[in-house]
């Protein structure tokens, strides 16, 4: 049975629901009319069923996707104009008890480096992160009760948010870590974290099990019901995600909607963030191993019809990705991207041999946060490195309220544009800085609302001078 609202995993990720779905997208997946139908409601910005999504997905016409990749792009403007926030990860262990088939920490893995950062490594890799021009990060870590307890990844992010380094300070940690009680989540709310972020690997039961045949994460309801629990602890930002290529791409995608639907529906407010990670190589993973991986043209359609029908939520991109698809799909949908990333724990600061690699899997773009900073100006987009929000406390609904109406607009441009000049300021090449400083000069001019237009010309002005840390 399928229950939107209900607690059980079954029930609102209903594989009943999905199988029904599919069926009825493939059956209508070239019925142009039912498909313009469906483009002239998303049209109005309130996002889309499961289902209808599933059919956009399934069309094969290429004159109606054309039309949903434009309207996937126009979506995306409307919503998050040429703003693209910026974050690193940061691994604090791989040391892990499960058995995932598809990750190199899994327990069985002889071949890995295990480590685990102090807090002395972990205050060398934040300054290593503030002397990039970081601000914000997303923590990773293994699942061990032994090596990763709560109380360790508390330490971490209170350690996290004490350093001063320079011009530097970590403003926003998001948190990836193993599904777990009520109780923890309490503790990471109080802690101040930004968004939790687990990802669901797959939505098929049967599948889920097998690729996880032992350890904690074995049980696929607890791990799919963690949202819940996370929202009943007081974290109202969640961030959810599959990897793509472990199951058949269709049916996760209509498992990620319902999931997104089953928050709005139960707690008033939907996921913060969905990641769209695919499968690739690491230690002793290898891509050609799981027989579900997906082309670059099926991801970024795919990419077009999240936003679509998640219109108010953030879309992330890793280093997973190559430069040329994040370029892609930063058109069709991505509001943030990590950049001059490290996968490796300890990887900030010392550059890994072979023989010791720890990274939980390979990177596809190399370049540096300048590096990315100065593409992204070039293509027309605002790196930002803005955490206002979460500082202002304008999180789970109160956020949405603001995204939905509109009004969320007159903070992210400025705020934006305030956080790159102190990027340009204090960490950019010259190039990126002579760049960037035209780049803002025409940005701002754009500003509609007059009076935010002359505060931000005003902060702008005081970053120049020595002083930072402005925000709307």
């Amino acid at each position: 049975m399928y229950h939107k609202t209900s607690s059980h995993a079954t029930e609102f990720i209903s594989h009943e629901e999905i199988v029904n779905t599919l069926s009825y997208a493939k059956a209508n997946c070239n019925n142009r009319v039912l498909i313009q139908e469906i483009l002239e409601k998303a049209r109005s910005c309130n996002g889309l069923s499961h289902r209808e999504a599933a059919v956009l997905l399934e069309c094969t016409d290429k004159e109606l996707i054309a039309s949903i990749y434009e309207l996937a792009k126009n979506i995306k403007q409307h919503f998050y104009g040429n703003r693209i926030v910026m974050f690193a990860p940061l691994y604090l262990s791989n040391y892990c008890i499960n058995s995932c088939v598809y990750c190199p920490y899994h327990i069985k893995n002889q071949t890995i480096t295990r480590k685990k950062l102090t807090q002395d490594d972990i205050r060398k890799e934040v300054m290593a992160l503030q002397d990039m021009g970081h601000k914000r990060l997303a923590i990773e870590a293994g699942e061990d009760p032994k090596n990763n307890p709560i109380e360790y990844i508390l330490e971490s992010i209170q350690t996290i948010y004490d350093i001063k380094h320079k011009n530097g300070a970590i403003r926003r940690v998001n948190v990836n870590i193993a599904a777990t009680t009520v109780e923890n989540y309490r503790k990471l709310h109080k802690a101040g974290i930004g968004t939790y972020i687990l990802f669901q690997e797959t939505y098929h039961k049967e599948n889920y099990e097998r690729l996880h045949p032992h350890g904690p994460k074995s049980d696929y309801a607890y791990h799919t019901e963690a949202m819940d629990r996370a929202m009943q602890g007081d974290i109202d930002d969640v961030g959810i995600g599959v990897l793509f290529g472990l199951n058949t791409y269709r049916y996760d995608f209509v498992g990620l909607l319902m999931h997104a639907e089953h928050l709005e529906a139960t707690y008033g407010v939907g996921p913060h963030t969905i990641s769209v990670p695919r499968i690739c190589p690491a230690d002793d993973i290898h891509v050609s191993d799981f027989k579900n991986a997906i082309s670059d043209e099926i991801f970024q359609k795919i990419v077009a019809v999240l936003r679509i029908s998640v219109p108010y939520t953030g879309m992330i991109v890793s280093t997973r990705e190559s430069q040329q698809v994040r370029e892609k799909v930063l058109e069709l949908g991505v509001s943030q991207l990590s950049g001059g990333s490290r996968t490796s724990v300890g990887g900030y600061v010392h550059k890994e041999t072979l023989n010791e690699n720890s990274s939980q899997f390979d990177i596809s773009d190399h370049r540096s946060l300048d590096e990315i900073v100065a593409w992204l100006i070039r293509l027309g987009y605002i790196p930002s490195f803005c955490t206002a929000c979460y500082r202002e406390g304008r999180t789970g609904d109160r956020f949405m309220s603001l995204v939905k109406t509109g009004q969320i607009a007159n903070c992210c441009t400025p705020n934006a544009l305030i956080t790159l000049q102190e990027f340009l300021e204090y960490y950019a090449s010259e190039a990126t800085r002579k760049s960037g400083y035209e780049f803002i000069r025409a940005q701002t001019e754009q500003i509609p609302h007059p009076a935010i237009r002359k505060k931000t010309i005003e902060y702008l002005q005081s970053i120049t001078q020595g002083e930072r840390d402005f925000r709307f």
